[in-house]
């Protein structure tokens, strides 16, 4: 159920929705539907959301926000991004609270692991 004004969705840009599909599935365990050719949805994700075709990246240097994932076991993590093709483009670092990387799907969308550990 979607709560009053609560943040409920997220879109990311990718060119190659099948690549990203995989990528996401491989790694993260989320699932797909696809609606036509040009935009896909997820779940299993912790927020639902989709992707849909673009050329352009979502990345903080550009000005984007910061999707931060969890994980309990942050290096497990790390080695099934890169196993599945993404790259590692912040190594990980330490944080008031944990310590997180960042990295880029097969578009190069930026977005962020963080653990506690």
């Amino acid at each position: 159920m979607s709560g009053h004004e609560k943040i409920n969705y997220v879109e990311f840009p990718a060119a190659d929705l099948a690549a990203v599909k995989k990528f996401y599935a491989q790694v993260f365990g989320w699932v797909f539907a696809d609606y036509g050719p040009d935009y896909v949805a997820f779940a299993n994700s912790g927020l639902d959301g989709g992707f849909y075709r673009a050329a352009k990246q979502s990345t903080t240097v550009q000005g984007a926000a910061l999707v931060v994932l969890y994980s309990k076991d942050l290096a497990e993590t790390e080695r099934k991004i890169v196993a599945a093709g993404g790259r590692i483009i912040k190594p990980v670092f330490s944080f008031p609270g944990g310590r997180r990387f960042h990295f880029a799907d097969p578009h190069g969308n930026e977005l962020a692991v963080w653990s506690e550990q």
